[in-house]
């Protein structure tokens, strides 16, 4: 499978035929919870449009609102099967809206869903793991999709997944059915309970140690050198080859997170900048614990303030990688150049 390799895991709803195992049921496996989490396998074109399509056509004729976020290609295929139907669907290139995993929930899904009345159950076809995708970014998505389901528990809401048989790897296809309470197999339109589904396990299966990078500019900060820290990440990256917009990103990241580490992170920590490849890195680590998965995967609280630093850093990274232990936490953010 190109991009996403054979992935080595660190020891570290399904309809109404869905019933709950335990007393407290977990997110997706509610009987009474109205949000529906499908992953949808095909193996070629005429299955991915059959199936997306279907589901968008059944929403539009129960007055749904309809949004479809799927990397270009497939894009491409389900507007022309569409036709004139394509101006009433939210249309998204996946490979720009979800580049970076994280910003998902609260960019794209959250986007479409809290626009219409309250009440009103909302279609999206979302695809955030295709072929290609790198092996730096294949354990975001499987934690995105994961904690889709802590963060529309309770919406009315329905949001199917495609997922290519052909040209992902086993792991990849292992993973959807841990992050689906519900799937839909290849060739089929009825879905089935996953059997697989453990959300929280295929969190922490993912929740992978970021190793030390040689070679970076090292700056240890406290509350008193937050701003020189700043400036001289900033002049990092502009000698990595960052500009405009993209150098200006970097600098808003170090604030946030630098910040938010002398806050709530134990009062000091450690900033790092390098490149690797086309992009320019730059990572936090400090002595906190973060302990609230869906952090910056919320939309903002009109009307409070706070909270919104690490919201912020997902909207406008390339990518996000977080690993916490009980010795700290380390937040990798890349920017392309």
């Amino acid at each position: 499978m190109a991009g996403v390799p054979a992935i080595q895991a660190p020891g570290h709803e399904c309809g109404d035929a869905m019933s709950a195992k335990t007393e407290h049921p977990e997110a997706g496996r509610d009987p009474s919870d109205p949000f529906v989490h499908l992953a949808f396998f095909y193996r070629d074109e005429r299955q991915y449009t059959d199936g997306t399509v279907s589901f968008v056509r059944e929403g539009l004729a129960a007055g749904d609102p309809v949004a479809v976020a799927v990397p270009g290609d497939r894009l491409r295929l389900v507007r022309d099967a569409l036709g004139d139907d394509a101006g009433l669907v939210h249309l998204l290139d996946m490979r720009e809206a979800g580049r970076n995993p994280g910003r998902i929930i609260p960019g794209v899904l959250h986007r479409f869903a809290d626009a219409p009345p309250e009440g009103r159950r909302v279609r999206i076809v979302g695809e955030p793991v295709w072929p290609g995708r790198s092996p730096q970014e294949y354990p975001a998505c499987v934690q995105h999709e994961a904690l889709i389901n802590a963060a529309f528990r309770g919406r009315t809401v329905t949001i199917l997944c495609p997922y290519d048989e052909r040209g992902l790897h086993e792991r990849a296809l292992a993973d959807a059915r841990a992050t689906h309470p519900a799937v839909i197999p290849a060739g089929s339109r009825v879905r089935w309970p996953s059997e697989a589904y453990a959300p929280q396990e295929a969190v922490a299966r993912y929740n992978e140690p970021l190793p030390l990078v040689t070679g970076a500019l090292t700056l240890p900060f406290e509350a008193g050198t937050l701003t020189r820290v700043r400036h001289a990440a900033a002049d990092e990256g502009r000698r990595l080859g960052l500009t405009g917009v993209r150098l200006e990103d970097l600098e808003l990241a170090t604030a946030e997170l630098t910040t938010n580490s002398v806050v709530h992170g134990g009062g000091t920590g450690v900033l790092r900048v390098w490149a690797d490849g086309g992009d320019v890195l730059c990572e936090v680590r400090d002595r906190g614990r973060l302990t609230d998965q869906l952090a910056g995967r919320r939309p903002p609280v009109r009307g409070r303030g706070g909270g919104r630093g690490l919201l912020l850093v997902h909207l406008i990274a390339d990518l996000v990688r977080v690993h916490t232990g009980e010795d700290g936490t380390t937040i990798r953010c890349w920017f392309a150049r």
